[in-house]
């Protein structure tokens, strides 16, 4: 019975072998070789194996086994950006001239896809596989480019921030999480949901128009809704193209556009695209309560400027204590962080000091000086209101390396350098933009390239420059400007013209700097009124700016 039981066996797999081989050529129109193999040869035959590798720490290419060439199926992308370009939908509108215009300029500044290449790198996968769990075009993956040129430090005179440049209002009613430890728009994982999100919505309101909807999410829903019937009043066409919208609007879907084609022919065009594999850069590690970055970073065997990048939400030297309770880690360092996190006990993920109580002394003072907050301060101590009284012992979460440490990462290192005229021995100076000027006679002016002055400046492509406008520029020499870092946090230089009913303490307010500092920056008598459309610049923290402010 044993061998009768072993024959069927045998004869059962030797079945299923020529099924699976019939099938196959079946698919591949190639039966008439087909063979039928003989019991003898059981033994020795095999076919290959088609697997996709599952260890810790692979990424991209690097975790896909060799597997059997077939000239039948296309190849897999093995860029993040093969996988982008395989699911463009866009693809006739970039053919405007419009799109045309901005791909010309694009071509003629290498510099500048090399820049929001790398600076993506971290993201563009995630991202990516967002858009495409969406059925979005993947063209949407490439519109941090638009936004912030992937910076997720970017900020704007709008007071807009983060990858996507989310404006306070919108960030709000899209229900990003602000506090005083963190800031969503500037997360990675949260505002990319939220923008999708709220592209989905301004998809559904156009009916499915991509155009329209991209040009909502940069001037408004209501602006895009007016602009389509004001055309059908007067009988025009309502495609984006025929809209009246502003001027700025007008150009930024094109760029998304022109972006798309130049990411598709880089090659052909030589051009330098920084390569990122098609996977994962990072991995969400739970990290069960409020962890201090540098304690993380070392877990991680990381630099804290790493870690700052992967999680720039969190404003201060450690994560929000009332969440979210996660970190992004490099995804071939993700198991190694989560052991050593699970070997340390939850009270010593951050360090604390005990404090005396001095005469004097309030919740809002300590909590200045030990750079935390006040609700941080009431639950650690079980406090029920905001009396405390001298002698009173309170326990603090105290940076381990000192607060600026974490919040000043190197390249902001270098750049306030730079402004307060040490670092690679340039010194920054202002030009204020006279009527007649363009970028082309500006940077003839003062000796240095076009492609420098519009990086400098973080001008996209055929942005105007208007009188009064100031350009920073790069020079050898002494500087002209105060420094624009504070030591703390992470500084970005804003222009803001002055509104009818500013003040130099409404504009201080709004973007938490001092009204001395402003009058400095600017040369002006503090004493003096502001005048409205006068053009002021201002250095401001955007890790300590207050989003809902006034």
């Amino acid at each position: 019975m044993y061998l009768l039981g072993e024959s069927m066996n045998l004869f059962k797999n030797k079945r299923l072998v020529i099924s699976f081989k019939l099938l196959s050529c079946v698919a591949l129109g190639a039966c008439s070789q087909l063979q039928q193999p003989s019991v003898a040869s059981t033994s020795s035959e095999s076919t290959p194996a088609v697997t996709i590798a599952t260890a810790e720490g692979c990424r991209g290419a690097d975790c896909r086994q060799p597997q059997p060439q077939d000239t039948s199926a296309p190849a897999l992308p093995h860029t993040v950006w093969q996988r982008i370009e395989a699911g463009y939908q866009l693809g006739e509108h970039s053919k405007h001239p419009k799109a045309q215009e901005i791909l010309d300029w694009y071509r003629q500044h290498p510099s500048y896809l090399k820049t929001i290449s790398e600076r993506a790198s971290r993201y563009i996968h995630y991202i990516t596989e967002k858009v495409e769990e969406r059925n979005f075009p993947s063209e949407i993956a490439l519109l941090p480019a638009v936004e912030s040129a992937y910076d997720p430090f970017a900020y704007s005179p709008g007071r807009a921030a983060g990858l996507w440049q989310f404006i306070p209002g919108t960030a709000k009613h899209v229900g990003l999480k602000h506090s005083w430890w963190f800031d969503g728009r500037r997360d990675v994982l949260d505002s990319t949901g939220a923008a999708l999100d709220y592209l989905a919505s301004l998809n559904k309101r156009f009916d499915g128009d991509w155009l329209l909807t991209l040009a909502a999410y940069n001037a408004g829903g209501g602006t895009v809704s007016r602009a389509i019937r004001h055309n059908r009043r007067h009988g025009k066409p309502t495609d984006f193209w025929s809209l009246d919208l502003p001027a700025e609007t007008r150009r930024y879907v094109p760029k998304l556009l022109a972006l798309s084609v130049l990411i598709s022919s880089a090659e052909e065009s030589g051009l330098e695209l920084t390569e990122v594999a098609d996977g994962p850069y990072f991995r969400v590690v739970d990290t069960g309560g409020q962890i201090d970055l540098a304690q993380a970073a070392d877990f991680a065997g990381v630099s804290i400027d790493e870690i700052y990048h992967l999680n720039p939400g969190f404003n201060r030297w450690a994560t929000d204590p009332a969440g979210p309770h996660r970190l992004l880690v490099p995804y071939s360092r993700a198991e190694s962080f989560q052991k050593k996190l699970a070997a340390l006990p939850p009270e010593q993920r951050m360090n604390w000091e005990r404090y005396a109580v001095k005469p004097g002394d309030t919740l809002i003072t300590i909590a200045r000086k030990y750079h935390t907050d006040i609700a941080t301060i009431k639950a650690t101590n079980k406090l029920n209101n905001n009396l405390i009284r001298a002698g009173q012992t309170l326990l603090l979460p105290a940076a381990s390396r000192g607060e600026g440490h974490y919040r000043f990462s190197a390249d902001q290192r270098l750049a306030s350098a730079q402004d307060s005229g040490s670092g690679d021995g340039r010194s920054k100076v202002y030009h204020n933009v006279q009527s007649g000027e363009s970028l082309w006679t500006i940077a003839r002016q003062h000796g240095v390239r076009l492609s420098a002055l519009s990086k400098w400046n973080n001008l996209a492509p055929g942005d105007t420059i208007r009188p009064g406008q100031q350009l920073a520029i790069w020079k050898t020499g002494a500087a002209t400007q105060p420094s624009a870092s504070n030591g703390r946090g992470i500084i970005r230089k804003v222009g803001y013209t002055v509104r009818s009913g500013d003040s130099l303490a409404r504009i201080a307010g709004k973007f938490n700097v001092g009204i001395n500092d402003i009058a400095q920056w600017n040369k002006i008598n503090p004493a003096k009124y502001l005048k409205p459309g006068q053009y002021l610049t201002l250095y401001v923290d955007v890790t300590n700016v207050s989003q809902f402010g006034p």
